[in-house]
């Protein structure tokens, strides 16, 4: 996201060959809430007053222009924070979260018995969508961005990465056209180019190390040493672990009496579709590395030959992995994997306390004892709760062959290094998303 990307305001006197580029103003928070507020509120309740100057003696008027100014601080703030995460589409979030934001608002007038201009809000609604789509796409039309990268160290990892113009430094002059700086800081850099760096921080340019700016860019985190956790410490903070399993077992609760009629509805489904149970049990590894029992809606049948691309051999970890057009998924299977109705059933594990709505997916025991004798540090995914969906999920989809178990360990591990309420908001729009798409799902 462009949008969270620091831009340079002042030249540097010694290392730059010309002036640095001004920062775009549409990507200045500040810009974006005045203007928000001016289009949105200031403007519709002028107008407002000046129609209608009667309104300026009610209480409704300036109950109404608090309620909008609360709710568009509000939805930029949040709006905000969910953009700072990489690997996503803001535009796709600014209609949910203006749209709740609004609704709280609404929510709390009508339950304080406040009196308020419904027409007046609504105009501030409509107004403030029109002002960040146009934001963010005055903020696309430069979206490609240029970073300038000095050559030494491990920097080369960078270059695969899509959608950015990589410029690597012959020498200690940063282009004036760069909108960051990188480079490797565990590596020995010559003098000069740490005197460059040093001086590029003094004046304002982002300088960043390179594999920070690669988790930015690809919401990986690829661990190499246990020092690397981001907060310092390798357990997450443990307020919001116990803050997450209250809400957790809440929404659960709260979701039952609904959930409830569509598991008959489904189960009998189930049942219609090919015989054999409604539910799959399966063994799986969970919080803090316990096994328990993961229950789904049966979306295979239940004697049915191998796939062609398994061998013949009984080994369980090839009847644990769920291969690209699986023969044993039965017709409805796919439908329910395709929208994730079939893990719907680990509510009760949420209600038992094994798993939370949002966490790294729990793997199959099998599975899970081979990832750790193959993959570093596996088992530190197993340091917060598995979850129904995660951010590997949302990001990569289902998974089978080792590369790609590597790559969904180092989403697991962004999601643990940046484990917070604003990332699990995140994911759980882009879940709803995914339900609609069926994103991943084989």
């Amino acid at each position: 996201a462009l949008a969270d990307m620091k831009s340079v305001a002042s030249p540097l006197s010694t290392v730059l060959s010309a002036p640095r580029r001004a920062q775009v103003i549409w990507v200045r928070p500040l810009f974006q809430l005045l203007g928000s507020l001016f289009v949105a509120v200031a403007l519709p309740y002028a107008v407002a007053a000046g129609i209608t100057p009667e309104l300026l003696g009610l209480d409704l008027y300036y109950v109404s222009l608090a309620a909008s100014v609360t709710a568009i601080a509000l939805a930029f703030w949040t709006y905000r924070n969910l953009a700072a995460f990489p690997g996503i589409r803001s535009s796709y979030y600014i209609l949910p979260v203006f749209l709740s934001s609004f609704v709280a608002v609404f929510t709390v007038l009508f339950l304080a018995r406040l009196g308020y201009s419904r027409p007046l809000l609504v105009a501030s609604f409509a107004f403030s969508l029109a002002w960040f789509y146009l934001v963010y796409f005055m903020i696309q039309r430069r979206q490609t961005l240029k970073i300038a990268v000095v050559p030494f160290g491990r920097v080369d990892s960078l270059y695969s990465i899509e959608q950015v113009q990589w410029a690597v430094l012959g020498q200690p002059v940063i282009p004036p056209s760069a909108d960051l700086l990188t480079a490797d800081f565990d590596s020995d850099l010559p003098r000069e180019w740490l005197n460059f760096l040093a001086e590029c921080a003094l004046q304002g340019v982002t300088v960043l190390h390179f594999k920070q700016l690669r988790q930015s860019l690809t919401g990986q985190v690829q661990t190499e040493h246990l020092s690397e956790n981001a907060d310092g410490a390798l357990a997450p903070n443990a307020n919001y672990i116990a803050m997450k399993r209250f809400a957790d077992t809440l929404l659960a609760l709260a979701l039952l009496p609904v959930l409830l009629p569509l598991f008959v509805i489904v189960a009998a489904a189930v049942r219609l579709d090919s015989p054999g149970p409604v539910f799959f049990r399966q063994v799986r590894i969970g919080y803090r590395g316990r096994a328990f029992s993961v229950w789904k809606f049966r979306t295979m049948r239940a004697a049915a030959p191998a796939a062609p691309a398994a061998p013949t051999s009984e080994d369980p970890r090839e009847r644990a992995i769920t291969r690209e057009d699986d023969p044993r998924i039965t017709p409805l299977g796919r439908f329910l994997r395709r929208t994730r109705i079939d893990e719907l059933p680990q509510v009760f594990n949420v209600l038992r306390g094994e798993m939370s709505w949002i966490g790294p997916r729990p793997e199959a025991l099998e599975l899970s004892r081979w990832y750790e004798t193959e993959l570093p540090f596996y088992r530190y995914r197993h340091v917060v709760r598995p979850g129904i969906s995660g951010w590997a999920q949302v990001s990569q989809g289902h998974v089978a062959d080792l590369d790609s178990v590597l790559k969904k360990l180092n989403y697991d591990f962004f999601y643990i290094s940046r484990f917070s309420l604003w990332l699990d908001v995140l994911i759980i729009l882009r879940t709803l998303k995914t339900m609609l798409t069926g994103f991943g799902s084989r």
